[in-house]
């Protein structure tokens, strides 16, 4: 039972995380699937470049768990993510391969329609939920935004440290929105995005995690570290708030 004064997440592992769901196919893509199957309401957890690691994994369950709802993670690069080596140790091989990946990720008409698609599918698999949010990590934060304008399927939706922010994006969002920033976004583009859609009356929330760096809730977290693990339990706490009153 999600603790109804507080919805907080279960406390984080740092190592040997064993997960909580099960891994199905939906509309036709691999997808984990956590938290209560029958629930009335659901998000779509989009994941960063680096796919489903367990650190997102473990986010997804913890939301899952806080909120006593349905999660799923699309695996929408088939298997074949950004693989972390290309970062740190280039090949002239691997240089091509990162190239060719961001090209195909970087196709944001294409991946929005993909989520759309997928949303579509997975309204008809868990025809009770009522009402489906939806959060991106990163990549994943740059599609979530593009797929909450006008016509959205989604009810609430957010981003988190996430990529290639653009205003334009801000000025057409149509439902509540979460932004939580690290310190390697572009400090301007965030402040618009503040000055924008934070106000009294406004259901939207951004925040700067300013000592927390790019990917500090994803892929790239460190939960090992205390500072880090404290922060993505901020962050996985917050997004659990925003969601249980919006969603």
């Amino acid at each position: 039972m999600a603790c109804e004064a507080c919805k907080t997440i279960p406390p984080v592992v740092a190592e040997g995380y064993v997960e909580k769901g099960n891994w199905e196919d939906v509309g036709g893509l691999k997808t984990y699937v956590t938290g209560n199957l029958l629930s009335k309401k659901a998000i779509v957890d989009v994941y960063d470049i680096f796919g489903p690691a367990p650190q997102t994994l473990q986010g997804a369950d913890a939301l899952a768990t806080a909120l006593d709802i349905l999660v799923v993670v699309p695996d929408f690069f088939k298997g074949s993510p950004m693989l972390g080596e290309w970062y740190t140790s280039p090949t002239e091989e691997s240089e091509k391969l990162k190239a060719a990946f961001f090209g195909k990720a970087f196709d944001f008409p294409q991946a929005t329609k993909d989520l759309l698609d997928f949303t579509a599918a997975a309204k008809s698999k868990w025809s009770q939920v009522s009402s489906w949010g939806a959060f991106g990590l990163c990549w994943g934060g740059k599609v979530v935004v593009l797929t909450s304008a006008e016509s959205t399927p989604f009810t609430a939706s957010g981003q988190v440290h996430p990529g290639k922010m653009e205003i334009a994006d801000a000025k057409a969002l149509v439902i509540p929105h979460i932004v939580l920033a690290s310190n390697g976004e572009p400090e301007d583009v965030v402040k618009e995005y503040h000055d924008l859609l934070v106000g009294e009356g406004k259901p939207n929330v951004v925040e700067t995690y300013g000592t927390m760096h790019h990917g500090w809730m994803g892929a790239r977290a460190k939960l090992e570290e205390d500072a880090n693990l404290k922060e993505y339990t901020r962050g996985y706490n917050q997004l659990a708030a925003f969601f249980e009153k919006h969603l």
